[in-house]
C-alpha cells in the first residue's frame, strides 16, 4: 500500500476503508469491508466474537497487514509509522503495563518514543495521567496498579500528545461500574478533538457514544450507518404502558387510531404482550420530539399509564435483528 498523500480522502474522512480482506491460510477472517470515518466522530465497531473486529481493529491500528484492499488512515497508510507518529492513539484490550516501570517512567518512556523532546514528553505524560484522574499514581510501580487504574493509565498512554485518531479496543471491559462511567466520561470528551474508534461488545455504551457505527458478522460488514440511522431513532417512537393495557377508545385503554390520524404518522401499533406502542413517523413531516409530544397529550388525555419512552428500537435490537 502507498503512503502518499495525493490518494488520501478528504479532509472531513478521518478513515476511509475500502474492499478490506484478512485471510490466515485457508480461514478468511475479513472480507470486502469498506466504510468512511468522519473527522472528529466516534465510530463503533460492532459484532459477535469471530465477526472480525479485532482483525479490523488491528489493521487499523497497522499491527496486521490487509490481504486486499486498502486502508487511508489520516491520509496514510496505517503502516506509515513516521508521518502517523504521534497522530495516532491506541488502547489495545487487556493491554500489560511493564510491571517494574513507575507509572510516570511509563509515560514518559512512550512520549518519547514519538519524538517528543524531554521536556515536552515530561509535561505531556503529566497532563495524560492528569486527564484520567491519575496524577497521584506518578511515582507507583505498574505492577502494583489495581486492574482499574491500570486501564486509566494504558488510556493515558493513548492520549499521550492529543492525538488526532484514538483506537481503543475493549476500553470498559471488566470494570467496576464507577470506573467505567469515568473512562466513558474522558471518551466523550474526547468527542470532537479526536476521531475515536471503539470495538467494543458493550451495546449500550455504543450506543450512548458513538455518533456511528459498523455492525461485522462472519468478517462481512452487514450495516454501517449514523447510530441515529441504526436504531431508526428519526423514524420511530416506543412507548411502554402500565399492565393490563388494551386497546380501545375508552379511558384507560389505547386508542390506536387516533394515534394513526396524528400529524406525520404512518403507523401506530399496541403489541399487548411487550406492552408496547410503536409509532412510526415521517421524518420529513417531523421530528421525534415533536411525535412524542403528540402521542404523550393523546394516550394522556385518555388516562392511558406510561412507563417509558425511547427514540428508535435501541442499538442492541437492531444488532439481533442483522
Amino acid at each position: 500500500m502507498s503512503n502518499a498523500i495525493a490518494t488520501a480522502p478528504p479532509a472531513d474522512i478521518a478513515v476511509r476503508v475500502r474492499k478490506l480482506a484478512k485471510r490466515f491460510g485457508s480461514k478468511t477472517a475479513v472480507e470486502d469491508l469498506s466504510f468512511d470515518i468522519a473527522t472528529g466522530a466516534a465510530f463503533g465497531l460492532i459484532g459477535p466474537n469471530g465477526a472480525g473486529k479485532t482483525t479490523t481493529f488491528s489493521m487499523l491500528a497497522g499491527y496486521l497487514r490487509p490481504t486486499a484492499g486498502k486502508i487511508d488512515v489520516l491520509g496514510f497508510a496505517p503502516t506509515a509509522v513516521d508521518q502517523l507518529r504521534s497522530r495516532i492513539g491506541v488502547l489495545p484490550q487487556d493491554a500489560l503495563l511493564p510491571a517494574s516501570d513507575g507509572v510516570g517512567e511509563f509515560l514518559v518512556h512512550m512520549a518519547r518514543l514519538q519524538n517528543l523532546p524531554k521536556n515536552e514528553a515530561l509535561a505531556g505524560a503529566r497532563k495524560a495521567l492528569a486527564e484520567v484522574g491519575g496524577q497521584d499514581w506518578w511515582k507507583q510501580r505498574c505492577g502494583s496498579l489495581s486492574h482499574g487504574m491500570a486501564k486509566r493509565v494504558a488510556l493515558a498512554q493513548a492520549l499521550l500528545g492529543g492525538p488526532q485518531l484514538l483506537l481503543l479496543d475493549e476500553p470498559t471491559a471488566g470494570l467496576d461500574p464507577r470506573v467505567a462511567y469515568d473512562l466513558r466520561r474522558i471518551i466523550r470528551e474526547r468527542k470532537g478533538r479526536s476521531t475515536i474508534v471503539i470495538s467494543s461488545h458493550n451495546l449500550h455504551e455504543l450506543e450512548e457514544l458513538c455518533d456511528a457505527a459498523a455492525i461485522l458478522d462472519r468478517g462481512r460488514l452487514v450495516a454501517c450507518a449514523s447510530m441515529s440511522e441504526l436504531t431508526a431513532a428519526n423514524e420511530e417512537i416506543r412507548i411502554l404502558v402500565a399492565a393490563g393495557t388494551r386497546r380501545g377508545t375508552e379511558p384507560g385503554r389505547v386508542p390506536v387510531r387516533a394515534l394513526r390520524d396524528l400529524p406525520g404518522v404512518k403507523s401506530a401499533e399496541l403489541d399487548e404482550e411487550r406492552l408496547e406502542i410503536v409509532v412510526y413517523f415521517e421524518r420529513a413531516q417531523a421530528d421525534a420530539e415533536t411525535v412524542i409530544g403528540q402521542v404523550l397529550r393523546a394516550l394522556l388525555g385518555n388516562q392511558v399509564r406510561i412507563s417509558g419512552v425511547t427514540k428508535g428500537r435501541g442499538l442492541e435490537r437492531r444488532v439481533m435483528e442483522v
